[in-house]
């Protein structure tokens, strides 16, 4: 684990998305509860958790959840993993030849807690949820090009379909990344 509070490439987090992805892509397959029986217990806990895809520095896919949606963190890992490589809507899904070149970065959310004002926010500490009645935007932290409360809160509101007119509820969270 680095000081801070990363583990080093190749960890279990990471590792086990790439393993998810390459099962996935290569023979359209979820793994198995018998298959990431070790993983399952290293992650027990409930957790929303992104998995996020780079090729060559670039964006690949990325895909998670605010609140966890499944048995523990390890299935929630793997079900983002895939859904990463082969459903984001902005990417044609993932090749087998393109397996080898993804990095991969899984994100741990913390509890959402709620915000009064924009001084309680920090692009690079934070990230940040807005809603508006059934409508929802998410806004990882310490993103690249986003260096603004502002720029933040704009994107989010944006993913939700939030015009900067309406009123919105805003939350705040924070993120443990493994790469």
């Amino acid at each position: 684990m680095t000081e801070s509070g990363e583990f080093e490439s190749g960890s279990p987090y990471t590792a086990l998305a790439r393993k998810a992805i390459e099962a996935w892509v290569k023979e359209r397959r979820e793994l198995s509860t018998e298959e990431i029986k070790e993983e399952k217990k290293l992650l027990p806990e409930k957790a929303a958790a992104f998995v996020c895809l780079k090729k060559e520095g670039g964006l690949r896919g990325c895909i998670g959840t605010f609140q966890p949606t499944r048995e523990d963190l390890a299935e929630e890992i793997v079900s983002n993993a895939i859904s990463a490589a082969c459903r984001d809507p902005r990417f044609p899904p993932v090749s087998e030849e393109e397996l080898e070149d993804l990095d991969i970065s899984v994100d741990v959310l913390g509890e959402p807690e709620r915000v009064r004002d924009a001084s309680q926010l920090d692009p690079r500490r934070y990230g940040v949820i807005v809603r508006r009645e059934n409508r929802t935007g998410l806004l990882l932290p310490d993103l690249e090009g986003v260096d603004s409360v502002e720029e933040q809160l704009e994107i989010a509101r944006n993913k939700a379909g939030i015009s900067p007119r309406e009123p919105i509820q805003v939350y705040r969270f924070t993120v443990e990344r493994y790469h």
